[in-house]
């Protein structure tokens, strides 16, 4: 895959603590910095999908028997499980 390089301007503190990481985790910096915007993506994309589940019972909620039967079934299946 091609990199490109960027310019992300940051503070001295976070610079100081990220370098810090670096250096215990025996990795490059810029490792580090695409980790993190790699979970920072995938949990703005979870946080949206949430959203959108949601938004989908909102508009379209469960009948309250649904709700009612799947307590029910969990009030047979759990007791019996071993954990």
């Amino acid at each position: 895959m091609v990199k490109k390089v960027i310019q992300v301007p940051v503070d001295e503190e976070l610079l100081v603590a990220l370098d810090q990481t670096s250096r215990k985790q025996n990795k490059a910096r810029a490792e580090l910095i695409r980790k993190a915007c790699r979970r920072y993506l995938e949990q703005v994309e979870s946080e949206e999908l949430d959203q959108l589940y949601q938004q989908g019972y909102e508009r379209l909620p469960e009948e309250s028997r649904t709700g009612e039967a799947q307590i029910a079934m969990a009030g047979e299946i759990l007791p019996e499980e071993s954990w």
